[in-house]
């Protein structure tokens, strides 16, 4: 009698093809590039990103199949890190002396909001420890996901509130300042074209953006594809290297990746989930936006710096995204810049021993 023959097991189901693969990315950046030219056509306070991450947002929420994986968004990165170097002056570097104050009032900051938003997420919308603080840090979006997920927290919750906040943020701030104050108001900076970039100069561009990148990254500095490039712009511009900047196309592609990738954060949200989680991320984004407000007009005051600089260096948004906006005004973009590369380092070294130290202290006290 014949053996039979040994069960197979199930064969792996094939990849779909590229084409496939690729749909979703450009229905996002198609979405969010028609966001951004609306909002540049009606004047709006940054454009390109704001305008492509309100269109994806709304995509996203209608159940669109928009997605913007994060490589592409680590290829753009080191345009904005390069465009951020050229705002470095002799006079910034000079003013930098004045800057120990609102470095250490900025991790203070952190301290106070981190720990409002904690109390709130953990003892009045009743999230576990884990969600519950992960949730209340202050920056390190993607960082603090990751980590919050290797210690238990709710991956349905989390995102969402973070995700929130950066888009309350990154929102409301320059349309505030612009529509309620003088600040930006002056005519915008003349757009650098794609061929006003001499050779020499585009090669010492590419040169910050790669050989920034890759020393960051080895050095393993938070935020590296931003702060890498953006030292390496800085130190080439102080030395009069260069005086050029980024071409304005490079700068908007970068700008639709950015705003694009934070509109898909909202896919597969359902409306109900969104609205149970969204009440408590933006009444915490308020009250980070309210002591961004008192923190910074109390260290204007100390320190003769403009309150709209602090409240931008100090505001619960992205590194890359404040930055933006503090060109977008013509506020000191360094001064921006250099607080949240702090704030952000900040964070992620601290996070994990004070949320050892807090889960202590909420199992002796349960």
């Amino acid at each position: 009698m014949a053996p039979e023959p040994q069960s197979v097991g199930a064969l792996p189901t094939p990849a779909p093809p590229l084409w496939q693969r690729l749909l979703p990315v450009g229905l996002a950046l198609a979405i969010g590039a028609v966001g951004g030219a609306i909002f540049d056509w009606l004047r709006l306070p940054l454009p390109w990103m704001l305008g492509s991450m309100s269109a994806v947002t709304v995509a996203a929420l209608c159940r669109l199949d928009v997605k913007v994986p994060r490589p592409m968004r680590n290829g753009t990165t080191p345009v904005i890190g390069v465009l951020l170097g050229a705002s470095f002056t002799p006079d910034v570097v000079a003013g930098m002396i004045q800057w120990p104050l609102t470095l250490l009032g900025i991790m203070l900051w952190v301290l106070v909001c981190g720990g409002g938003a904690y109390l709130w997420f953990r003892h009045v919308a009743g999230y576990d420890t884990s969600t519950a603080y992960f949730s209340s840090m202050p920056g390190g979006f993607m960082e603090m996901v990751l980590i919050a997920e290797r210690q238990g927290g709710n991956m349905q919750i989390l995102p969402l509130i973070h995700a929130t906040r950066v888009l309350i943020v990154v929102f409301a701030i320059p349309f505030w300042y612009r529509f309620t104050t003088d600040i930006g108001s002056a005519a915008p900076a003349a757009r650098v074209g794609l061929f006003d970039v001499r050779p020499l100069d585009y090669l010492m561009l590419v040169f910050c953006a790669a050989a920034g990148a890759f020393l960051a990254r080895r050095l393993k500095i938070p935020a590296a594809l931003l702060i890498g490039p953006m030292v390496f712009s800085a130190a080439l511009h102080l030395a009069e290297f260069t005086k050029s900047s980024p071409p304005f196309l490079l700068v908007a592609i970068a700008q639709v990746v950015l705003g694009s990738m934070i509109g898909t954060r909202f896919a597969g949200a359902s409306l109900w989930k969104l609205r149970a989680v969204a009440g408590h991320a933006a009444l915490m984004a308020a009250f980070m936006l309210t002591m961004t407000v008192l923190f910074a007009n109390a260290l204007a005051a100390l320190t003769g710096f403009p309150s709209a600089a602090v409240v931008l260096a100090f505001a619960p948004g992205g590194l890359a995204e404040m930055s933006l906006i503090a060109l977008a005004l013509q506020v000191d973009a360094a001064f921006v810049a250099g607080h949240h590369a702090l704030r952000l380092g900040f964070v992620l070294v601290s996070a994990l021993p004070l949320f050892r130290w807090v889960s202590r202290r909420d199992k002796a006290s349960g």
